[in-house]
């Protein structure tokens, strides 16, 4: 078996939360690798840490965290996301507007959204349905 099969059927036969595990029952199979040739694999063969365990995802499969909106009155909404996901949020929200919605700015896990401070009920509701959409 080669070494992609091998560590393809490693992730589906038990759950494997880290590339160390990982490692050692490889090198039991007699496949000695390095931590940064085993990431590099893991990246072409499509693989993910997700909900905490290793998985193949599939091509163009789009791994979105989930995201939570809250209010600060007058006039903004807060997103919070997973580290690294808030700059992506921003510019999709940004990319189509509503009626109120006035710009963002993201951090690594917050976006803060600036709103008309009689729009920020209806831009919240817009914002949570197209999230719920995704």
């Amino acid at each position: 078996m080669d070494l992609d099969a091998l560590i393809l059927e490693l992730l589906d036969s038990s759950p494997i939360a880290d590339q160390s595990d990982l490692l050692r029952r490889l090198a039991v199979k007699g496949h000695d690798l390095t931590q940064s040739t085993l990431s590099r694999r893991l990246k072409r063969l499509g693989v993910q840490k997700l909900q905490g365990r290793y998985r193949r995802v599939e091509a163009g499969a789009q791994i979105l965290p989930g995201v939570s909106i809250s209010e600060a009155p007058p006039n903004l909404l807060v997103l919070r996301t997973a580290p690294g996901f808030a700059q992506a949020l921003g510019l999709s929200i940004d990319a189509d507007p509503v009626p109120g919605q006035m710009g963002t700015l993201a951090g690594d896990d917050t976006v803060f959204v600036a709103v008309l401070p009689e729009r920020l009920a209806d831009v919240k509701v817009h914002l949570a349905r197209v999230l719920a959409a995704r």
